[in-house]
């Protein structure tokens, strides 16, 4: 099994000098995860999130990352694809660019970028996004399999002018036939996409370890009934990663409250972007008994979620309550290894530590991210 750290550049009470020390912030924490045994960091790509996250750059983070690293791998976790967040030859000159910096360290996840917030910023159509992303997909899958390049898909054509020599793409990547290939799976419909596709899932595991066992399940089924007509990657891979929020302190009960408030944080400010008119995350929340509100707040939504009131739920109730459930790593080092356990048992291939979030103090990620090099990884090594 492998480890990760994952970084949206979150953000509270966001002002200018903040937000310059966060993204420092984030790169120190990278740089020593690497130097803690992680074997890969994450950037999430996210627009205009203001009272959120503030990555709205990976791929400048990841080459800073990649500068100051040798051995950990470099997420893209993930592209935003649609066409007018990022035209995907850009992506495909951007990956290999990167691939080569890292030397050949590189892992590429898309995403559709789903809020209405970021998709109106950068005038994408929401009914194209999963078409787009597929086409995308489609692309830096078969960019560099032969000198020349053109493509005529369902979407788009590309081919040099009459007389012209013909595309080629450079530069070339490092691993070949191209970097590993994931995708954003929120939901469980999009897991059995990933599957179709060819390409790993990195899944939100803020449901908890039976929804990720779940999840697991269903992409091995779908993954054995894929054909080559489904498949968008020039090879599988089967990878799947499932996000892990954690705090982990000396002090159990601090490394709770921590994680709670700071899950509290990302809970409301999703909420926030995804439903417009809803208020942003709080800023009074310190002192507070953060793990009482978090349990209360997810026995309110399943209460909703049972009375019909959330129909964006019904194909998958377990979500209804997902950000409210702080039943994660949070709290001891014994704690994080019976969590993590518990996740190795339900079949994943990689933990995605969650630690940068919106109020956690950077001490506290610099400590976390220790305990799990320090203690909780050689655990897993030695096992």
């Amino acid at each position: 099994m492998q480890f990760s750290v994952i970084f949206e550049a979150q953000l509270a009470n966001p002002t200018r000098q903040r937000e310059q020390q966060l993204i420092r912030d984030c790169l120190d924490q990278a740089v020593f995860a690497e130097e803690m045994g992680f074997d890969r960091v994450w950037a999430v790509e996210h627009h205009s999130l203001y009272w959120y996250a503030h990555m709205s750059a990976p791929e400048i983070f990841l080459t800073a990352v990649a500068a100051r690293t040798s051995r950990i791998r470099i997420g893209h976790g993930v592209v935003c694809m649609p066409f007018n967040y990022n035209y995907h030859t850009r992506v495909a000159e951007r990956a290999a660019m990167l691939d080569i910096i890292s030397g050949g360290r590189l892992d590429l996840g898309a995403g559709r970028g789903g809020t209405q917030q970021e998709m109106s910023l950068c005038n994408v159509d929401p009914d194209r996004t999963v078409a787009e992303v597929r086409e995308a997909l489609q692309i830096i899958g078969h960019i560099w399999l032969e000198e020349e390049f053109s493509w005529h898909g369902d979407l788009l054509h590309i081919e040099a002018p009459a007389g012209a020599t013909r595309h080629k793409v450079v530069p070339r990547p490092v691993q070949t036939p191209h970097p590993p290939l994931l995708l954003a799976c929120t939901h469980a419909d999009t897991v059995r996409t990933a599957a179709q596709y060819g390409v790993g899932a990195l899944a939100f595991g803020f449901a908890g370890v039976d929804h990720v066992r779940t999840l697991r399940k269903m992409y091995d089924e779908a993954a054995a009934a894929r054909t080559e007509q489904t498949m968008v990657a020039t090879v599988a891979n089967d990878h799947l990663a499932a996000l892990c929020p954690t705090i982990v302190l000396d002090d159990r009960e601090a490394a709770r409250q921590i994680g709670a408030r700071g899950q509290r944080f990302f809970g409301e400010s999703i909420a926030h972007w995804a439903r417009p008119g809803t208020p942003p995350p709080s800023e009074h929340t310190e002192g507070e008994d953060n793990v009482a509100h978090m349990r209360a707040m997810k026995t309110t939504m399943e209460e909703r979620a049972a009375r019909g009131e959330m129909p964006q739920y019904l194909n998958d109730p377990s979500l209804a309550s997902a950000t409210f459930n702080i039943e994660h790593a949070y709290g001891s080092v014994a704690d994080a290894i019976d969590y993590a356990e518990a996740l190795a048992d339900a079949g994943v291939d990689e933990i995605m530590c969650m630690v940068q979030m919106g109020t956690v103090p950077q001490e506290a990620c610099m400590e976390t991210i220790a305990k799990w090099g320090q203690e909780i990884i050689p655990h897993f090594r030695r096992s």
